[in-house]
């Protein structure tokens, strides 16, 4: 126990250093705030609507092109598997740490839950002309291992940051499990698929794919 609480105790501290270390060494470094703005309400998706709708806490990371910490048509990582199955940030924020030792990433990007859905949360995170890019992701929950999420959207445009940006979001599936509805029962999928966009239910209303929230970057003056 004691092991594992100052292998936690280290971690944090290490996450802490290296984004003080980055912020200090990286020039010109650029503060934003996002917003994380949630729709998905049983008027927006009706179909099985669950009796407690929420999101997970937000974790993602500005980074350079080195890097990327989810894709579509790609296999996810432990990180996004557990992120979207559980919820939980743990070990997503242990990949974006060792993305920040390895300096492919800049600032970690943590956030709270929306509890219950639908709702809204902001945090600010730091990005430069070096790490313009942010990856950011929530769990749909109840959910087998559906999630919200960009990846590596870029937030320098035309030599300069941009003001605003606002990304609509729609339901992937992490292809960790067979699960075909909010509640099913866990069930593994064996082996994994590739990150997919749900374009069916229970995401379609009169016929049409309807987003369940967005992302509003907005840069900090």
């Amino acid at each position: 126990m004691i092991k594992k609480l100052n292998t936690i105790l280290i971690f944090a501290i290490f996450l802490f250093g290296m984004s003080f270390i980055n912020g200090c060494i990286e020039k010109n470094t650029v503060e934003y705030e996002v917003t994380f703005n949630a729709f998905w309400s049983e008027e927006t998706h009706s179909d099985d609507f669950p009796s407690n709708p929420h999101f997970s806490g937000l974790i993602g990371a500005s980074h350079n092109n080195s890097i990327h910490f989810w894709r579509l048509g790609e296999l996810a990582s432990p990180g996004i598997k557990n992120m979207a199955e559980t919820g939980s940030k743990n070990p997503l924020n242990e990949e974006i740490g060792m993305a920040i030792l390895n300096m492919n990433a800049l600032d970690i990007i943590s956030g709270s839950v929306i509890n219950p859905s639908p709702g809204s949360i902001s945090v600010t995170f730091k990005v430069s002309e070096n790490y313009t890019l942010v990856s950011l992701v929530t769990m749909i929950a109840p959910s087998p291992d559906w999630f919200v999420g960009v990846d590596s959207l870029n937030l320098y445009e035309n030599n300069s940051f941009v003001d605003e940006k606002t990304i609509v979001l729609y339901a992937y599936d992490a292809g960790t499990d067979n699960g075909v509805n909010y509640t099913s029962p866990d069930e593994q999928t064996v082996p994994p698929v590739a990150i997919y966009k749900i374009d069916g239910y229970p995401f379609i209303y009169e016929d049409e794919l309807v987003p369940l929230g967005n992302f509003v970057f907005k840069k900090i003056e």
